[in-house]
């Protein structure tokens, strides 16, 4: 059952994890996620880092900044260049189908420097202030010299694929130009939404843009890691659907963060995404409710939002129904992530990495 209105987002998020299989909780025994994106951090960090270091001094400095291991006057840092979870996918997909994790790290950098090309653009058009607690690239260097070095980082996430000996890396840069191109229309299309009224967005609208931000990539990530490992396109396409449900379940729990999670966590004030007038997940799911709180949310919507008018904001949302809905939809799009990966790997205890990624990202709570 739901907990009731008014629960914290992280007693939302104890609904939202799939219940496992015996199967899917043996497979997963033993699989420490944290553990698991430290040895890719251990491991990929070296690939990434030389290719950065070949990059123009210009754009270099930008980037090495951005990865949070140098200062903004260039000297070293102790800074980590983020979680990720998208190089362990790829990784971890390899080695579900039997292949060498090792052959894979270009293709894992490649997918690391895509998803930070991205990052960088979007903090100039959200006009974020600060990304992994110090201020975003675009404050420090610019606006025009941040956006060329996250141009120059999809270049060179390309260009690593492209000089890859691997038999795979043509198909794997072939199937990454074409996620950036997704990448880029669900930008756009998020950038349209906000230029429309409170209630001309569809949830339809909604949920395929955010698959194209957000499920795109972790699904490309792990379709390079199948390819990487030789398998068949009926399982690379598997793996693809894996990856998208898995990251509109992330999407889903970071839009809840947005409004409900806590600011000593989150870092931003509560409500920011209300605030910020984003026509989140939550939201549209509210807006398009045809209840009494919707008509009231889309009220509060048209005007400026702070401080009491984004507490009610909250409160519509969760009358509407928007809160209920997209905890629903996490659980439910992790089990159809769980039913694509069972498909492709049918024992699931070679998937035990997979598994643990996939449960790590949809129960953070940050």
């Amino acid at each position: 059952m739901p907990p009731g209105r008014g629960g914290t987002v992280q007693a939302l998020l104890e609904e939202v994890t799939v219940t496992m299989t015996g199967a899917e909780a043996a497979a997963t025994e033993g699989h420490d996620a944290a553990a698991l994106l430290e040895r890719t951090r251990s491991t990929v960090n070296p690939q990434l880092r030389t290719g950065v270091e070949s990059l123009p001094a210009s754009m270099r400095r930008i980037a090495m900044y951005h990865f949070g291991w140098e200062q903004a006057d260039g000297t070293p840092a102790a800074g980590q260049a983020g979680k990720a979870i998208r190089p362990a996918l790829v990784l971890a997909a390899t080695q579900a189908f039997g292949g060498d994790p090792r052959r894979a790290v270009r293709a894992a950098a490649a997918v690391e420097l895509a998803h930070n090309f991205t990052l960088l653009h979007d903090d100039v058009i959200d006009e974020d202030q600060t990304r992994r607690n110090r201020p975003t690239a675009w404050k420090v260097f610019g606006v025009p010299d941040a956006i060329v070095a996250g141009d120059a980082m999809c270049a060179l996430a390309l260009r690593l694929l492209a000089e890859d000996s691997h038999p795979a890396a043509a198909r794997a840069s072939a199937r990454l130009a074409a996620c950036v191109i997704e990448l880029c229309a669900g930008q756009q299309a998020d950038c349209e939404f906000e230029r429309r009224g409170p209630r001309e967005v569809s949830l339809e609208e909604c949920l395929t843009m955010a698959e194209a931000k957000t499920g795109a990539l972790l699904g490309c990530a792990c379709a390079l890691g199948a390819l990487y490992a030789g398998a068949g396109e009926e399982e690379v396409a598997a793996m693809d659907a894996f990856g998208r449900e898995a990251g509109l379940a992330f999407q889903l729990i970071d839009d809840l963060i947005g409004i409900w999670g806590d600011p000593s966590h989150t870092g931003k004030p509560a409500g920011a995404d209300l605030a910020a007038h984003k026509k989140s997940l939550p939201v549209v799911a509210a807006l398009t409710s045809g209840t009494e709180a919707a008509a009231e949310l889309a009220g509060l919507y048209a005007g400026p939002l702070d401080g009491d008018a984004v507490r009610r904001a909250a409160d519509a949302v969760d009358r509407a129904g928007g809160r209920d809905w997209a905890q629903v939809q996490a659980a439910d799009r992790m089990g159809l992530a769980v039913h694509h990966l069972s498909c492709a790997v049918p024992d699931l205890g070679a998937a035990g990495d997979l598994l643990a990624l996939a449960e790590f990202v949809t129960r953070r709570t940050r």
